[in-house]
């Protein structure tokens, strides 16, 4: 018997009317791209002729191919300023490259681009590992009788440290999301905690105006609190491993307008420095740049920002140009400074100088194109960028040159557009962003080597407290009194994910590994992973 064929395929119809053929897909022009690095704004490779549907890991591939000086693929992000004429007020300045040049850039709604141009693409090379996202609360974990004031990850990640209301601190281990220990001792809230970047020590200050020592794996107290000031301890900071790897002294600052450094083996105060005419806010201990000999920024209500020299406690510099309290500072180098010799590959330290010299090289790498920079916020809404220690390998003019002027120093850039007082300003860990909260509901992203506003996020319907970045810098976390944490996407502007689940103000947040913890004014510390 011959073969039957099977009867025709029944022509698909839409109300009687038949499909219409199908389009072919549009060709796409070919596009003139020039690649530059975004750190000196050097070209990478010669100007090459592209479709513009190239995926950005095509890109990613073209630059890496292209670029001889890395032995290693690196992956990169790329972005593309916008002409001066086309930027709406309060609109990102750049856009980020995150499908394709035809998607992203011909299409924008700003219609800017033809393809005609030269598209000069900006490229930034990233951290060789990802953190995922944080999606949903792993654990809730209650224990604080009183709202959660501070909290912060040990560097290597493995513990959490919590301050609050209650006088007291606690310690949650962070592979079980247990509570490990509790540090009772304050007898006024734990305002502020500050691991030591090796992890062998947890300083905590407050209300009562003392600072206490404790030994995180035994949860015991180090000797007795540490006592001199005469008001509560605003913030600690630990002087860094590459400077002082065995015994690093400890600087913390206080509402009665000093700063006591104290040294951890005596457990005396070396020494007090006074000039603040008001509550200083903030204490933070740089390196001071390639070859740096340690230096302490302090941040205060008499609008002021001092510089010292933290070997003999000198002042070298007193930057004056805020209208109204500073209180918030941020280093371009504070990541690195805070974890110490612990990176991403988790290797072990044995001995202590192989710690200072790992944590010495990070720090170097860092600060070998921009210097150590500094962000101070203010509530007078704006924010000031500084670059005191530039690095020592590029020019002197900026030192000389504030010599000449009788040695004040002139910020790098103003940075403005808050609307109301500004809350915390945050580094990412590579130096590349800066990003400042406010109580204005929003968040501004900015480039951190020049300052340049780069984009707002929006979203939060109350003010946003605290920042915390994530270690590859691809994405930005805020904590607000709406109740939410919020992960951003520095691609898009907008956000990544949304967090709800606190059921009052959100006071901090922090962010190590993929785990992200935040604490607040509803008594829990919640646990958000992948």
């Amino acid at each position: 018997m011959a073969t039957l064929l099977p009867p025709p395929k029944r022509q698909k119809v839409y109300h009687g009317v038949p499909a219409p053929e199908p389009e072919l897909p549009q060709p796409s022009p070919h596009v003139v791209v020039q690649f530059v690095s975004e750190e000196d704004g050097q070209s990478l490779a010669p100007p090459v002729n592209l479709p513009a549907n190239v995926s950005r890991e095509g890109l990613e591939a073209i630059v890496n191919k292209l670029n001889t000086k890395d032995e290693d693929p690196v992956p990169f992000s790329f972005h593309i300023s916008l002409p001066a004429d086309a930027t709406t007020p309060g609109a990102p300045t750049r856009v980020a490259i995150s499908k394709s040049i035809e998607q992203d850039v011909l299409s924008h709604p700003s219609h800017a681009f033809t393809p005609e141009d030269v598209f000069v693409i900006h490229c930034a090379p990233q951290a060789v590992f990802k953190v995922r996202p944080a999606t949903r609360c792993s654990s809730t974990l209650s224990g604080h009788t009183s709202p959660i004031l501070c909290a912060s990850f040990s560097p290597t990640g493995n513990l959490l440290a919590t301050g609050s209301g209650d006088c007291n601190a606690r310690l949650w281990d962070l592979f079980t999301e247990t509570p490990s220990h509790v540090l009772s001792g304050h007898k006024g809230w734990v305002l502020c905690v500050e691991w030591e970047a090796m992890e062998r020590t947890l300083a905590t200050g407050g209300h009562d105006g003392h600072v206490r020592l404790w030994a995180p794996k035994t949860g015991k107290p180090i000797g007795d609190a540490l006592k001199g000031h005469t008001k509560w301890v605003t913030s600690l900071s630990w002087e860094p491993i590459h400077l002082n790897p065995s015994a690093p002294r400890l600087a913390s600052s206080s509402k009665d307008g000093t700063v006591r450094v104290w040294s951890t083996l005596t457990r005396r105060c070396e020494y007090t420095l006074g000039g603040h005419t008001a509550s200083v806010n903030v204490v933070r201990w740089g390196g001071g740049g390639i070859d740096g000999k340690g230096v302490l920024y302090t941040a205060s209500s008499d609008r002021t920002v001092r510089v010292w020299d933290a070997a003999q406690g000198r002042l070298l510099h007193t930057l004056k140009d805020h209208a109204h309290w500073v209180t918030t500072l941020t280093l371009n180098t504070d990541f690195v400074l805070r974890t110490g010799p612990f990176d991403h590959l988790g290797k072990k330290t044995t001995s202590d100088s192989e710690a200072q010299s790992l944590a010495l090289k990070r720090y170097n790498a860092l600060v070998a194109s921009a210097g150590e920079l500094l962000i101070t916020g203010s509530d007078d809404h704006t924010l000031f960028l500084w670059s005191l220690f530039p690095s020592r390998t590029a020019s002197t003019d900026a030192s000389t040159a504030a010599v000449e002027r009788g040695g004040k120093l002139k910020p790098l850039a103003r940075l403005t557009g808050h609307q109301r007082q500004v809350a915390h300003v945050a580094f990412s860990p590579d130096g590349r962003w800066a990003a400042s909260a406010a109580w204005d509901n929003s968040v501004r992203v900015w480039d951190g080597r020049t300052g340049k506003f780069v984009a707002t996020l929006r979203g939060h319907v109350a003010a946003v407290y605290r920042l915390a970045w994530s270690a590859d810098s691809r994405q930005l976390v805020s904590a607000s009194k709406d109740s939410t944490v919020k992960i951003w996407d520095l691609k898009t502007y907008k956000i990544k994910t949304d967090l709800p689940g606190h059921t009052d103000e959100v006071y901090c947040v922090d962010y190590v590994a993929d785990k992200l913890v935040s604490g607040g004014r509803d008594r829990t510390v919640k646990i958000w992973k992948n």
